[in-house]
C-alpha cells in the first residue's frame, strides 16, 4: 500500500435525504477528504440520490432492497481503485479526523486489515444513548469478542483494505437482507484478517433504531438469525479448527501483533 492509500467510503441509503445531508457534509470538513464516495441508492423514493451528486458522491443502485445487498454492491463498487474500503450510515456524523484515524491506523500497520470503532448516539434520550453505546454497541463488541475471538465489525463504523473484501465477497450472505450485514461479514473473518478495534474511534450515530422495544427487539432478534443463517460458519469450534489450519499452512500471514485485539494505541 502507499504512504497515502486511497480511501473510499461507502455509505449505503434508502429514504434518507435529511440524514445522507448531514452525513455527506461532514465527510466534506474531513481533515483527510476521501478519494471518492459511493452512496448506494436502495431504490429510495426521496431526494437521495440527488443529494449524494450535489456533494460529488457516485451514485450507484441496488434494487434489492436490504442493507447487505446495498453494502456488498457498495464494496464491490468500491474496489474499483481503493486501498481502503471504509463505512458509513447515512445516519453517521463522523468527527473531522475519522478518515485521518483510519489512514494512521493502515498506514502505520501493514498487518492491519480492519480497523473498527465504537458509537455516539445522538437524538435519544440520555438513557437510551448510554444503553445504545455501552449496552447494544458495547456489549455487541465484548460478547463477539469472546464467541467469535475477534471484535465486532461495527456497520457505521470501520473500514477495511480492498483485499479483504475480495477474500470475503463470496462468502458473505449478501443477498440476505434479513440479517446483521456487520455481523456476518465478522463471522467471515478470521484472526489472520487482522481485526482491530479502537475505542478512541467513535462515530456519532442516530440512536432512532432504540427509541423503541420493537425496534431494539427486531435488531437483537437479528444477531440469532444471523447466527443461524451463517451456522456452522459462526461457532467457536469450527473458527477455533480454521485459525489451526491456517496456523499450519501458513503461518506467516498470521496477524502477528501482540494478542490483544483492543488496540487504544490505533488511530491517536
Amino acid at each position: 500500500m502507499p504512504l497515502a492509500p486511497r480511501v473510499t467510503v461507502v455509505i449505503p441509503c434508502r429514504d434518507d435525504a435529511e440524514f445522507l445531508d448531514a452525513c455527506l457534509a461532514a465527510l466534506a470538513g474531513q481533515q483527510h477528504p476521501p478519494d471518492r464516495i459511493v452512496v448506494v441508492d436502495n431504490a429510495s423514493t426521496d431526494a437521495s440520490a440527488d443529494v449524494a451528486r450535489r456533494y460529488g458522491a457516485d451514485v450507484v443502485e441496488e434494487a434489492r432492497i436490504g442493507i447487505w445487498p446495498a453494502a456488498a454492491r457498495g464494496y464491490d463498487e468500491a474496489l474499483d481503485g481503493a486501498d481502503i474500503i471504509a463505512r458509513l450510515d447515512a445516519d453517521s456524523r463522523p468527527h473531522p479526523d475519522w478518515i485521518a484515524r483510519l489512514v494512521r491506523g493502515f498506514v502505520s500497520d501493514p498487518e492491519l486489515g480492519v480497523l473498527t470503532g465504537g458509537a455516539e448516539f445522538y437524538g435519544g434520550s440520555p438513557l437510551t444513548n448510554y444503553l445504545g453505546e455501552r449496552w447494544y454497541v458495547g456489549g455487541g463488541h465484548y460478547w463477539v469478542k469472546k464467541w467469535l475471538g475477534i471484535p465486532l465489525v461495527f456497520g457505521s463504523n470501520f473500514a477495511m483494505r480492498a483485499r479483504v473484501w475480495e477474500r470475503v465477497r463470496d462468502l458473505v450472505d449478501r443477498d440476505n437482507a434479513r440479517i446483521h450485514d456487520d455481523l456476518d461479514l465478522t463471522i467471515r473473518l478470521r484472526r489472520a484478517d487482522g481485526v482491530r478495534y479502537d475505542p478512541q474511534l467513535r462515530m456519532p450515530v442516530s440512536a432512532r433504531p432504540l427509541q423503541t422495544v420493537g425496534g431494539l427487539s427486531r435488531r437483537v432478534y437479528k444477531v440469532a438469525t444471523t447466527f443461524a443463517a451463517s451456522w456452522p460458519e459462526g461457532a467457536a469450534w469450527r473458527r477455533r479448527e480454521d485459525d489451526r489450519w491456517v496456523a499450519d499452512a501458513a503461518p506467516a500471514a498470521q496477524w502477528t501483533s501482540d494478542a490483544d485485539d483492543w488496540t487504544p494505541e490505533y488511530g491517536r
